[in-house]
């Protein structure tokens, strides 16, 4: 199995739904930085990462780990193939991250 790089590309925050929905004082992800990298051996979740990240990736983390040199949704998405940007499920501070084959 090839090894997979996820990248942390921002942490966003939506101040809107925030200040109708969210706690006092939510911010912006607390667990992750931009520029945090993460190695998935043999499609294996990486210490340290969160279960929201983790959950968002996975299938792709999979997919390019058995060597699935996919152009995901046939060219339709992102230019480069065997590349997936995903966002984390959190509706008021997603983080969004780089999946790609190594």
């Amino acid at each position: 199995m090839k090894d997979v790089k996820l990248t942390i590309l921002k942490c966003t925050f939506d101040e809107e739904l925030a200040k109708e929905y969210g706690v006092a004082g939510l911010t912006a992800c607390p667990v992750h930085k931009p520029g945090e990298v993460f190695i998935c051996k043999g499609g294996d979740r990486p210490q340290g990462i969160c279960g929201g990240v983790w959950d968002a990736c996975k299938q792709m983390v999979f997919a390019l780990a058995v060597g699935n040199d996919v152009d995901f949704y046939d060219g339709t998405w992102v230019r480069e193939k065997g590349v997936a940007i995903q966002a984390c499920n959190d509706g008021l501070r997603p983080v969004i991250i780089k999946v790609e084959a190594l």
